[in-house]
């Protein structure tokens, strides 16, 4: 089964071009500490200051691993380091999801 991590971010809508630079860095950050990165995605038209970001894994231990390595990782703790100094990002959810197979049963 797949898991996928939904990030759903708030941002300062007027440091756009800051998360743009940040979701940019993770594009090539993440699948080398091994998420299978979907796409970040900025705001376009309506609510102006929601960005989302989607991440899959074989499971949640498989996330836990790749989180332990993000944060090891150089470039990575830089993107941290840059987020946190300008401050474009007011807060962040996330939530696991499962794909919806046919014939699948529900819980």
């Amino acid at each position: 089964m797949t898991v996928t991590c939904c990030i759903r971010y708030r941002i300062d809508p007027f440091q756009r071009d800051a998360f743009a630079a940040y979701a940019r860095n993770w594009l090539r950050i993440i699948p080398a500490c091994g998420g299978d990165l979907h796409g970040y995605w900025l705001p376009h038209e309506g609510t102006n200051d929601v960005a989302l970001a989607m991440i899959s894994f074989t499971s949640l231990a498989d996330y836990e691993a790749y989180r332990a390595r993000l944060k090891a990782d150089e470039d990575g703790a830089a993107n941290f380091r840059m987020a946190q100094q300008k401050r474009f990002i007011l807060s962040e959810e996330r939530t696991f999801l499962e794909p919806v197979a046919p014939g699948s049963a529900s819980r």
